[in-house]
């Protein structure tokens, strides 16, 4: 199995997913067993898909199901918003920072994926 934890992606999403569940936990009872337990899921979802296509030959369709996975996550912390079950604005804030920043690191890994892929094709057709 690949090493994934040096990765700044990895990274970035392990540090995501330990403030939501720390969010989580001052939302009030009613969102925090409904959008709560959707945050959590989602961003455990994240970091187990960055594990999966860090450790895969083929990492596009990986890539791929992050990439909506991090938008439905992105939805997600905007609906918590509007319902407001964040504390404060400060934290819905820095989530959605956070979540553009991994959505910018996967599209850069996409790319670099999709371009060697390119690369691969045009060598074995020559």
């Amino acid at each position: 199995m690949a090493q994934y934890e040096h990765l700044p992606i990895y990274k970035k999403a392990f540090d995501v997913t330990v403030f939501i569940e720390n969010s989580v936990r001052h939302f009030s009872r009613y969102h925090k067993y409904t959008l709560g337990t959707d945050l959590r899921n989602l961003s455990r979802e994240v970091v187990r898909l960055i594990v999966t296509a860090n450790s895969e030959r083929e990492k596009i369709a990986t890539l791929t199901r992050l990439r909506d996975t991090l938008e439905e996550l992105k939805l997600t912390v905007r609906i918590c918003k509007e319902v407001k079950a964040y504390k404060n604005f400060n934290t819905f804030k820095h989530l959605v920072e956070e979540i553009v920043l991994l959505s910018r690191q996967c599209e850069g890994w996409l790319r670099s994926r999709q371009a060697a892929e390119g690369r691969t094709k045009c060598n074995s057709t020559k």
